[in-house]
């Protein structure tokens, strides 16, 4: 059996797009790919309305099995996506493979953070489907 790619899912903060993205790529996405997310910063916590939303929607706690990191914590990943910088992508020591380009919801209404994580599944499937092969 071949070995699962790693996948990075990166923002600045690695506190909530990012954090959302690892979450659903081990929920939805474990037998094809590692998920992995970082930043080039860290918050102590994850953002919390992300938190509070994806235990309503998924039964995921992200704050059990994930917690906020910088870059050179996380394995070398084969894949690396931008979640959307807004203004300069941090550089992780190679470029992008996709640029998802996603707004960041923090203090949004959770309508807009529930946009963006069906917009984050949405592609986390798409994902699943092209690394398959």
């Amino acid at each position: 059996m071949p070995k699962k790619k790693k996948v990075a899912f990166i923002c600045v903060h690695n506190s909530c797009r990012s954090q959302i993205a690892e979450a659903l790529g081990k929920h939805l996405a474990a037998d094809v790919f590692e998920s992995y997310s970082a930043g080039t910063e860290t918050k102590p916590k994850i953002n919390q309305d992300a938190v509070r939303i994806m235990k309503i929607l998924y039964g995921i706690d992200m704050e059990q099995t994930q917690y906020s990191k910088l870059i050179g914590e996380i394995p070398e990943p084969d894949f690396a996506i931008s979640m959307g910088c807004n203004v300069e992508c941090p550089f992780i020591g190679k470029p992008f493979d996709e640029n998802w380009g996603l707004e960041d919801p923090t203090g949004k209404p959770d309508s807009e953070f529930e946009k963006i994580i069906a917009e984050i599944e949405k592609r986390v499937l798409e994902l699943k489907e092209r690394l398959r092969g």
